[in-house]
């Protein structure tokens, strides 16, 4: 190309990138949050797998936990749904069950589905709470944050 087209050639992708265009991220995949049919969100297979698998971390990396796993869900109910607005762009759904552990005992449980704060902003986050289980705790006493 001779200097007068690389000028030319310049000028117009210059003008090109300074067009008004919508503003987008990689990470701010947004999925929409949809009212699943039957018991909803706060029983679905992969909500209760996560929390047992987290719990079973769980309690093998903290000290001083009972060595216990959960073996049931019960009593599961959605308490609180926030949607996704202008003000907080994270639909949440707050539930509340109970759990047979192994021991013996049956707990209360709190936790959360946050839409769209999987790894990366891809896919769904749960953030859980067993009573007496907080032993640092995260979520304050008596797993307050969740509660409420």
């Amino acid at each position: 190309m001779n200097r007068t087209a690389n000028v030319a050639l310049s000028a117009m992708l210059a003008a090109a990138s300074s067009l008004p265009v919508g503003r987008t991220f990689a990470a701010d995949y947004i999925q929409p949050y949809q009212e699943a049919p039957g018991p909803g969100p706060c029983s679905d297979g992969w909500v209760l797998g996560t929390i047992s698998s987290r719990f079973d971390y769980q309690v093998k990396h903290v000290p001083n936990l009972p060595q216990v796993s959960i073996l049931e869900f019960h009593r599961i109910y959605q308490r609180r749904y926030e949607p996704a607005s202008e003000d907080w762009p994270i639909p949440r759904v707050y539930c509340v069950a109970q759990v047979a552990l192994s021991d013996g005992l049956s707990r209360d449980i709190w936790y959360l589905v946050e839409y769209g704060q999987g790894f990366a902003s891809i896919g769904d986050n749960v953030e859980f709470c067993v009573a007496g289980f907080d032993r640092w705790m995260v979520y304050n006493g008596g797993c307050r944050v969740l509660r409420e």
